[in-house]
């Protein structure tokens, strides 16, 4: 194959350095180039480099669908590791069906889709809502206000998180939607909404730039963060740093990884990306992630021994090994992985204490299959 040269393997990275989520995708992308400088330095896969060609695509979906498509048909390269979001995931994977390439995807999703051409190494639903519904009740109140950006990915988390607050007796305080890259009055608006209720925390799935401006404008608004969070999935260290720790500290995240966990791989993750990107930087579920992916595809081509996307997809199933934020292993029913939930919330220097963690690898469950919302409880996830 093409992307198989004398020289190296040469593998697509898609992560958008421009637009509203240059922020996360950048993370995406500096831990995706970091472990292959690693992988590269310990001798490449069987004695040969990865080679990484990378594009932008500026957070736009059609150029996310319109990159992926050159790669695989001009550059032919069989292999992307890329998009950060549902949206732009969902605009690409016709095109990896169609060239029959492999997409290495690392975001939290919403689930309730299967690809063979596709890896799935972010949270599924059930990893990261079940125990924050569970934690939000028990220790803010009834009442949630769920607000998100107007996609799949929100649209999706906060219908299945709403039947888990229902369900467990809580009461939804409202509900609003911004347009991606919304900033100016229309957050305006959505802060006087959540004023007007009063709700006793925000579960948030709105991302990028809108989500800096909500909140930075949350904090001017003078709401009790201790008492009265925004609980979200998506706002990691990387994004605290740049809204500014000091609009940020008591608000909630639920994760599976956080840069302030105490094992021997993230303190090595660490230093390694403190090394090369600086010491200033934060690591983050982001950036983890997409560490963790790369590591993920070189075993399974190591085993395969040439680029060939459906036997390392394959090859890849049930794969067990240790990462930074601890044990996962892909799930070979579902394609997703067996990853720790966790709960943070956001102390003054941007980074999290962790005020819950779930003990073990959790099992994905993308289809909420056999999820039972009503007995779901943070005992059984500890």
């Amino acid at each position: 194959m093409a992307s198989e040269t004398q020289d190296g393997w040469r593998i697509g990275v898609l992560f958008s350095q421009s637009g509203t989520t240059h922020v996360t995708e950048r993370d995406h992308l500096r831990g995706t180039l970091l472990a292959v400088e690693e992988i590269n330095e310990a001798g490449g896969v069987l004695g040969r480099p990865l080679v990484p060609v990378s594009y932008d695509p500026g957070a736009e979906s059609a150029a996310f669908r319109a990159l992926a498509r050159r790669m695989l048909a001009e550059d032919e390269i069989d292999v992307i590791f890329g998009c950060s979001t549902s949206a732009s995931r969902k605009a690409v994977l016709p095109i990896i069906e169609r060239y029959n390439g492999l997409l290495f995807y690392p975001s939290m999703y919403e689930g309730f889709e299967y690809c063979e051409n596709l890896l799935y190494t972010g949270a599924t639903l059930n990893q990261t809502c079940l125990p924050l519904a569970e934690y939000l009740l028990a220790h803010h109140g009834r009442r949630i206000f769920f607000v998100g950006s107007d996609y799949i990915f929100p649209r999706e988390s906060n219908r299945v998180m709403r039947d888990l607050i229902e369900s467990k007796g809580g009461e939804v305080a409202g509900e609003v939607y911004l347009p991606l890259g919304a900033t100016g009055p229309a957050v305006e608006e959505l802060i006087d909404a959540i004023r007007i209720a009063r709700p006793d925390a925000v579960f948030s799935t709105v991302i990028g730039t809108s989500a800096h401006a909500f909140y930075r404008l949350y904090d001017r608004a003078g709401i009790d963060r201790a008492a009265h969070p925004v609980a979200s999935l998506t706002m990691a260290e990387s994004e605290i740093a740049h809204i500014g720790p000091a609009h940020c500290d008591g608000h909630i995240l639920a994760a599976t990884y956080f840069q302030t966990l105490e094992n021997d791989a993230n303190r090595r993750f660490t230093a390694a990306y403190h090394g090369r990107y600086g010491s200033a930087e934060r690591t983050s579920t982001w950036s983890e992630v997409a560490y963790m992916q790369v590591h993920l595809f070189a075993r399974g081509l190591a085993r395969v021994g040439q680029m060939d996307p459906g036997r390392i997809g394959r090859a890849l199933m049930g794969e067990e090994f240790d990462m930074p934020e601890g044990r996962v292993r892909v799930d070979p029913e579902t394609r997703p992985l067996w990853l720790t939930p966790r709960i943070g919330r956001v102390r003054a220097d941007g980074l999290f204490d962790i005020v819950w963690g779930g003990g073990a690898p959790t099992r994905p469950d993308p289809y909420l299959a056999t999820t039972r919302f009503e007995e779901a409880s943070l005992r059984e996830w500890a």
